[in-house]
């Protein structure tokens, strides 16, 4: 077989690539190690992501996509060649890979030819956009080609993409500029604005995983974990106790953006869809839906039923996996 048909979840936090008759062949951080002085890429993805924050002054590690979109071309475009390769796609002299990108709903159209010509740099001959939540819908596995109405949000690293879809097409979305990202900044600020303490943006995603809560009441068990940062007065490192309840504080601004984006995309659903989400209920995708009850924290805002999808990370991928039958025929 000349050429691979694939699926790329070009994500803000992570990249996973759906090969055709394979599955989930990568999953890695979005993430770029390069030394200063040369232009070499040292490191890419996870073993990059392991030195954020920790690197000497001659390497720069960098995220090429911020809020959805490319934000370095360049980068992305050595990220996208070397992680394909690590996936075992190869590049044919004659014959190239049809592939099936995702972008958020609210790019623009320079921002998604930004998508189109960094697939086709690192080796696609044909190169297919599809928007994100329709593709976390399909790898959810929602029946989205009937007449029902069925509500998707694909909360990522660095966007939130919310809509309603009915009959194959979106008929009402949102995207909004606001993800794990967000959060993680939303921690480091509590942490220096109550502790005086210092964090980097690892150990931030570690305690929005291991602690964070989107209710006030905090986790069941409010279980506390140890934090070390530097301390911003003596500039000595130094260690506090955090729990759930405090992660809340820290992310309530942030995920109240996150709830009123799915608020206005619901008084934008026509009545007889919303009937049918009143019905179905709203389907939660993406890393950021993994924050611990958020799903009660939307379900409560709104007086829907909210789930969580089974495989809310892979979600997006699975659904580029299922446009890709009928994509290129």
């Amino acid at each position: 077989m000349f050429g691979t048909d694939l699926g790329i979840d070009l994500g803000t936090a992570s990249v996973l690539v759906y090969a055709q008759g394979r599955g989930i062949v990568l999953h890695e951080p979005s993430v770029v190690a390069i030394d200063k002085n040369t232009g070499r890429r040292i490191a890419v993805g996870e073993e990059a992501r392991m030195m954020l924050g920790r690197t000497p002054g001659s390497i720069m590690v960098i995220r090429p996509m911020r809020d959805g979109v490319i934000a370095d071309y360049q980068t992305t475009e050595i990220m996208l060649k070397y992680l394909l390769k690590k996936a075992g796609i190869k590049n044919w002299p004659f014959i190239k890979n049809r592939v099936v990108v995702c972008i958020p709903s609210g790019v623009t159209e320079v921002e998604e030819r930004a998508v189109k010509q960094a697939a086709m740099k690192a080796g696609a001959g044909q190169v297919k956009v599809i928007e994100e939540p329709y593709a976390a819908a399909l790898g959810a596995g929602m029946d989205i080609y009937g007449p029902e109405g069925n509500m998707v949000v694909d909360i990522g690293g660095g966007t939130t993409d919310i809509a309603v879809i009915s009959l194959g097409g979106v008929v009402t979305k949102k995207s909004i500029r606001m993800g794990g990202d967000k959060l993680d900044e939303s921690i480091i600020r509590f942490i220096r604005r109550e502790f005086n303490l210092m964090i980097g943006e690892r150990t931030a995603e570690d305690i929005k995983i291991k602690v964070g809560c989107a209710v006030q009441e905090g986790k069941a068990d409010n279980t506390e974990i140890d934090v070390r940062g530097r301390d911003l007065i003596t500039g000595l490192p130094k260690t506090i106790m955090v729990d759930s309840k405090m992660t809340y504080k820290a992310m309530e601004e942030s995920l109240e953006v996150i709830v009123a984006g799915v608020k206005d995309v619901l008084e934008r659903t026509p009545p007889e869809l919303a009937a049918d989400i009143m019905n179905r209920g709203i389907v939660l995708t993406g890393g950021g839906s993994m924050v611990n009850s958020l799903d009660l924290r939307i379900s409560k805002e709104t007086g829907l039923i909210v789930t969580l999808a089974d495989h809310p990370i892979s979600c997006v991928a699975l659904g580029t996996g299922k446009v890709l039958k009928n994509s290129f025929k």
